[in-house]
């Protein structure tokens, strides 16, 4: 369970803030079950109320600083995924951003961003699914390395240059 204060990853809404743990104060729910009351970080005038049971949306601390400062030191030696069959690719794209892991996102920003190279190298557009996932993956990443870092997420890309010699920009 988390903790009033706490920073946590709630599913697609990114980085949230815990600001209330306890019964919702709705006629007709029980008194007995948890809420956590939730403000996500970079979503405007938003509040968001889940059980504190909730097991369908992703749910887990951010990193702390020191285990984001490892992982960026570890982006490098990050792989891609392995997309087989390429009418799977938006499935396996939609699937990478679900799992809100942070490795699994720089694997799909990895993925997309040599995939766009090459397009580009061709003479080809970047297709709308790549441009799009590969922003959702980024501010995803981006936003929880903000917090954890305590750093601006406008200036994470920047941190993660400076301090990976092979990033995707």
């Amino acid at each position: 369970m988390f903790d009033v204060g706490d920073y946590i990853i709630y599913g697609s809404n990114g980085v949230c803030k815990i600001t209330n743990v306890g019964p919702m104060k709705v006629s007709g729910l029980s008194k007995d079950k948890l809420y956590y009351t939730l403000i996500p970080c970079y979503i405007r005038d938003s509040e968001i109320f889940t059980p504190v049971d909730n097991e369908r949306v992703v749910m887990r601390k951010v990193m702390t600083k020191d285990e984001a400062v490892r992982f960026v030191d570890g982006i490098k030696a990050i792989g891609k995924l392995k997309i087989i069959e390429e009418k799977k690719r938006e499935n396996e794209y939609r699937q990478a951003i679900l799992s809100c892991d942070p490795k699994v996102l720089v694997e799909l920003m990895k993925t997309i961003k040599e995939r766009m190279d090459a397009r580009l190298a061709d003479g080809k557009k970047i297709t709308a699914s790549d441009a799009k996932y590969f922003h959702i993956a980024e501010e995803g990443l981006f936003g929880e390395l903000a917090i954890s870092l305590k750093l601006e997420k406008e200036k994470v890309k920047d941190y993660i240059k400076q301090n990976v010699e092979a990033f995707i920009s």
